[in-house]
């Protein structure tokens, strides 16, 4: 357990660019992070750079010393994953258990959930770059909460805690959901790519740096127009 009242021991399971983010999101709010699994160099370089001091656990242990689990993990893995350790036996009653992964919801975590734990699916809009800096980006953002309507508030505080704004989607609409994010994304990576491209092609140096601004204030007015309010109807 953690030492202040309310707080939580976090344990982190997967170190790319989303779990060590949310993981520093939650120390900040004084949660305190027991430990991160990571395999890679690069991932272990990137939990030192962002948890600085946290130690890298083997995941059962993580389970085991946790009364928050974050499984920050490709989406692809993430049922056999849960299952796995199901079917070992890992997972604890009580403990909260919450995925990131946009395309599902709690159904997911239903092995996890029969051995008596409480589920959660939070995923942050945002394109994480797994550095300290998306903390920042993280503060601005919103993440979509789907869980069992008793718990709704647990995982609503936690993103809360995080710093970002908490809005819930229903467990049948996580697909649509992961389709809006995934069109979102590729449409503006594909954009920018190929309007870079053509700036190079002319010779303009920096392309990315040229268009920054103008990506920016275009994507800014495009969401404010999306939520305009209509003009009243004139009387005249």
């Amino acid at each position: 357990m953690s030492g202040r009242a309310g707080r939580l021991g976090v344990g982190i399971i997967g170190a790319g660019r989303v779990g060590p983010v949310l993981g520093a999101a939650l120390a900040g709010a004084g949660h305190a992070v027991i430990g991160i699994s990571a395999i890679s160099e690069a991932s272990r370089d990137r939990a030192e750079a962002i948890l600085p001091g946290v130690p890298i656990l083997e995941i059962p242990e993580i389970i085991e010393r946790s009364e928050l689990v974050i499984l920050a993990v490709p989406t692809a893995e993430l049922a056999a994953l849960v299952e796995g350790l199901a079917e070992a036996g890992t997972w604890q009653p009580g403990q909260i258990v919450l995925h990131t992964a946009a395309e599902f919801g709690t159904a997911v975590l239903a092995p996890a959930a029969s051995r008596g734990v409480i589920p959660l699916a939070l995923h942050p809009a945002l394109a994480f770059t797994g550095t300290s800096m998306d903390l920042a980006r993280l503060a601005e953002s919103y993440v979509a909460v789907t869980a069992p309507a008793p718990v709704q508030p647990i995982g609503q505080a936690l993103v809360v805690e995080m710093g970002a704004e908490p809005v819930i989607v229903a467990e049948d609409d996580r697909p649509a959901y992961a389709e809006a994010i995934t069109t979102a994304t590729a449409f503006s990576r594909s954009i920018v790519t190929q309007a870079t491209s053509i700036l190079a092609d002319i010779g303009v140096e920096h392309p990315g740096g040229f268009l920054s601004s103008l990506v920016r204030s275009a994507v800014d007015q495009a969401l404010r127009e999306t939520t305009r309010q209509p003009e009243p109807d004139s009387l005249i």
